[in-house]
């Protein structure tokens, strides 16, 4: 446990609260005294911290915190009589607040920004807010100063749906991670503040999101906003959210952040996601659903405005791909397939959400990179998705960014151009005769509205490249069925060892380029059903 010390070291990274009171309007959430707040202010105190030595977050006993498991944490429900703008209270989006745990043990400070003011004042914790069962391993930190660790921010209190039973449609929990719902109601794939150095041979760094202020919304058609303080080991940084509740959810973001040391790999607007196996490569029987994925490949709009799809891999070992670009359009973790016969799970992995970037003002060069992770189980997120500068990163150094978040079921700018919906591998060789060794056959489904109306015997023409290997057996067909504009490329590669190959492909007629650039990173040994498969 923290001695009181460090407890004093810590609270001074951040505003202090002097003053307890009650706000009987809150249903008796305990406030401190007002304290100036503005963006400006938060951006000067973020580099003010960043030129001292870093100081962790408060944490809880480590030992209780540890044994709030799954179930344990499941069973801990905040009152939302006490949610932060809920009934009788100025503010559209009620916000309630979730209690620290075994995956999030670090404590989180709380402001409400007073309406019309540039001032705020600190949400006090107080046990009462939550129901907690009486042989709850929690109840041992009933005397702790704070125990929360991250928030909610509800459905509006004037929109059609019940505030107090819907399910939240932000969460912000855990380092610097959130993510809301898509416009078919799911989560999944979250969002994080910032990624150092991501699936590098050392530990990585998660700075956290330490404090967090909140300004109540008066109309559900207006974002709320939220601000939140950063800090770790190597950054300080200040946050500026705007997250508007459409039928998707719109999140506009804008940071200014102040590096203490160097960074080796600096991961800006960094997605998280989880892909175990899909259509493409699945060992025999290791699980009884077809496909088991939140995202199946990343889309990449780059700054000379090529549309790219890269079917996301489980691979032997970890892997970073780099896609090198200046300014670009837009990437982000997709969901493509939306069938629920492919998934066959009630937890509608089909309905989980894909999330854009939208780069706002000019990011320079440097390149979208790609972090994919082994794993044998659902329950790790192994995909990383973000952008890294070209220029690297110096202590003293400081950044500002913009970017737009889309949470939505498709890409919000699609192209005019059919699109990569299925990536399929196979024995090479032709039916009926042996399987040449080392030839691996590969099926590249596409779709949409340029590819409709070809007729049969006008086949589009593959356009392939791979670095290394030799192809054959070229052939484009309509996909049987009858599903309009769906073709696909038929193509056998074969390749000696085991070193991965990179791979593109596109279809078109004459000059006239039918669809997006598929890339594809192929790992010869990892599918030929025996060695690394293991680890899928």
């Amino acid at each position: 446990m923290l001695d009181r010390e460090n407890l004093v070291k810590i609270a001074a990274a951040a505003p202090t609260a002097t003053t307890i009171t009650a706000d009987h309007r809150s249903h008796g959430l305990r406030f401190g005294a007002a304290q100036p707040f503005s963006y400006d202010w938060l951006k000067s105190h973020a580099q003010s911290l960043a030129a001292a030595p870093y100081q962790p977050p408060p944490q809880p006993d480590p030992n209780i915190v540890a044994n709030i498991d799954y179930d344990a944490y499941g069973k801990l429900k905040y009152k939302r009589d006490f949610a932060l703008y809920g009934d009788g209270q100025p503010g559209v989006f009620p916000i309630t607040f979730m209690f620290v745990g075994h995956y999030f043990p670090k404590t989180v400070r709380m402001f409400a920004i007073e309406k019309g003011a540039k001032q705020a004042r600190e949400i006090l914790y107080d046990p009462s807010y939550f129901d907690m069962p009486a042989d709850s391993v929690a109840q041992g930190l009933a005397a702790n100063p704070s125990c929360m660790a991250g928030f909610w921010v509800l459905e509006a209190k004037t929109g059609p749906l019940d505030w107090r039973r819907e399910e939240p449609w932000v969460t912000f929990l855990g380092a610097s991670y959130f993510r809301a719902k898509g416009e078919l109601g799911q989560v999944g794939i979250s969002a994080r503040g910032i990624a150092l150095t991501p699936g590098g041979s050392g530990p990585e760094e998660f700075p956290d999101f330490v404090v967090f202020w909140f300004s109540p919304t008066e109309s559900a058609s207006e974002p709320f906003d939220c601000y939140a303080l950063l800090n770790g080991p190597s950054v300080a940084g200040a946050y500026r959210f705007a997250l508007h509740r459409t039928k998707a959810v719109i999140t506009d973001v804008e940071a200014t952040l102040f590096f203490r040391s160097s960074v080796e790999r600096l991961g800006l607007a960094p997605l998280t996601s989880m892909y175990w196996y899909s259509e493409t490569v699945k060992p025999v029987a290791i699980d009884w659903r077809p496909e088991v994925h939140d995202s199946d490949g990343l889309a990449i709009w780059n700054g000379n405005g090529e549309r790219l799809w890269r079917p996301l891999n489980n691979p032997p070992r970890i892997v970073i791909s780099s896609f090198s670009d200046e300014n670009p359009r837009g990437f982000g973790l997709m969901q493509r397939d939306r069938s629920f016969d492919h998934y066959l799970d009630g937890v509608m992995y089909e309905k989980r959400p894909s999330v854009w970037i939208e780069p706002l003002g000019n990011w320079g060069a440097g390149a979208v990179h790609l972090v994919e992770i082994p794993t044998n189980d659902e329950i790790n997120d192994n995909i990383i998705a973000y952008w890294c500068p070209t220029k690297p990163i110096q202590a003293k150094d400081r950044i500002d960014l913009r970017y737009r978040l889309h949470w939505v079921a498709d890409e919000p700018y699609p192209p005019p151009l059919a699109r990569c919906v299925a990536t399929r591998l196979g024995r090479g060789g032709r039916p009926g005769q042996p399987h040449p060794p080392g030839t691996r056959k590969f099926m590249v489904e596409f779709l949409g509205a340029p590819l409709n109306g070809l007729r049969d015997d006008a086949k589009p023409e593959p356009v392939l490249w791979a670095s290394r290997g030799t192809f054959s057996y070229f052939n484009t067909e309509k996909v049987p069925g009858g599903v309009p504009g769906l073709w696909r490329a038929e193509f056998d590669l074969a390749v000696d060892g085991r070193d991965p190959v990179e791979m593109r492909l596109f279809l078109r007629t004459g000059d006239q380029v039918l669809t997006e650039t598929w890339l594809y990173q192929y790992h010869p040994f990892a599918t030929e059903g025996k060695g690394p498969e293991a680890h899928v």
